[in-house]
């Protein structure tokens, strides 16, 4: 038979409550107490029922992820770096996959967040960017975190965390100034996702800082996905005047630029250098391999759900500590796709 909480605090020779304080991770259970308590748990092979917990306490130790990101690598990232600090700190994981387009999408969010019985949630954009999305979960005094593309400037409610897609923008296209391109063009991302405004107005500042022109038709509506950067590409290289460099919002778009590029026989990259964004296994899986800007998606999304869940638990304690927001910055990862080898 299946050990009980009862067989753990017999063996601890604790309550039972002591027992529900250790498996919740509370501060209140004193060093040496906690061990024998966890001791008792691994002897037994114990595991405690999520949903009988949740049914049972007046406090929910369920987390929700809700997203609407048409890259199944980011999504993935996502989810094993929630997990993983969900875990860590006794909660579960529930996974809400939306569109976020939808009229009823409000009304979707709270009714999840109602019926999953939920601690708090993880939003990642464009959810994390819906203003009304925002507004409802406030409504219902729901915890949630945000990520967020920004730099923090710009003011934000409630515990963030905030990638600096333009500054790691700025210094790709910097990278392939210094490679003596003049004409660099950009293939964009959803326009209803910030990090997409945030990485096109990196790429202007950088030519502007070098004195090179932003010219319209070098900059090409797109979205999230391999097909857009096929489109984008073929437009581009079909100029007049072609570009000799192109900077894709993210790796998918630039694996697609660089494979209409060897469709029209471009020699990458010779005749044109691709660049892209995020560092995802599209970015390793092309010939040649992308240059990029590495986003740590795991790890973004770990430190949100660390913070989400101080949140949660300061705020079950009446404590009033400051929630500081995290910040992360790309980093530029030089590889073939615009650097010719020695």
């Amino acid at each position: 038979m299946k050990a009980t909480i009862k067989d753990v605090a017999k063996l601890a020779g604790v309550s039972i409550k002591t027992v529900s304080r250790v498996i919740n991770k509370e501060d209140s259970v004193k060093p040496d107490t906690e061990l024998k308590v966890q001791a008792a748990i691994d002897e037994l092979s114990y595991r405690p029922n999520s949903s009988a917990r949740n049914l049972a306490a007046t406090q929910s130790f369920a987390i929700g992820y809700i997203y609407d990101n048409p890259n199944a690598y980011y999504v993935i990232d996502m989810q094993n770096g929630i997990l993983k600090e969900c875990l860590s700190n006794g909660f579960e994981l529930i996974i809400h996959p939306c569109n976020a387009s939808d009229e009823n999408i409000v009304s979707e969010v709270k009714d999840m967040v109602r019926r999953s019985q939920l601690a708090g949630l993880v939003l990642s954009p464009p959810l994390s960017e819906m203003p009304e999305v925002l507004a409802a979960l406030d409504e219902i005094n729901m915890n949630y975190v945000r990520i967020l593309s920004g730099a923090g400037d710009k003011q934000t409610t409630g515990p963030c965390v905030l990638v600096n897609d333009r500054s790691a923008s700025e210094k790709i296209t910097e990278h392939l100034i210094t490679l003596a391109h003049q004409r660099i063009a950009f293939i964009t991302g959803d326009k209803d996702h910030q990090s997409t405004d945030e990485r096109l107005q990196g790429y202007k500042t950088a030519l502007l800082k070098h004195q090179l022109a932003v010219e319209e038709q070098l900059i090409i509506d797109g979205h999230y996905s391999f097909e857009a950067g096929v489109e984008g590409a073929k437009t581009l290289l079909s100029l007049n005047n072609p570009p000799t460099a192109i900077f894709a919002c993210n790796d998918e778009i630039a694996a697609g630029a660089l494979f209409a590029a060897r469709l029209m026989s471009f020699d990458v990259p010779k005749d044109v250098a691709i660049a892209g964004f995020e560092d995802n296994p599209f970015s390793r899986q092309t010939w040649p391999k992308l240059t990029t800007a590495a986003q740590p998606t795991s790890l973004i999304a770990r430190k949100a759900t660390s913070l989400l869940i101080r949140t949660i638990k300061n705020k079950r304690k009446g404590d009033k500590e400051d929630i500081h927001n995290q910040y992360f910055e790309p980093e530029l990862v030089v590889r073939e796709s615009t650097h010719l080898s020695d």
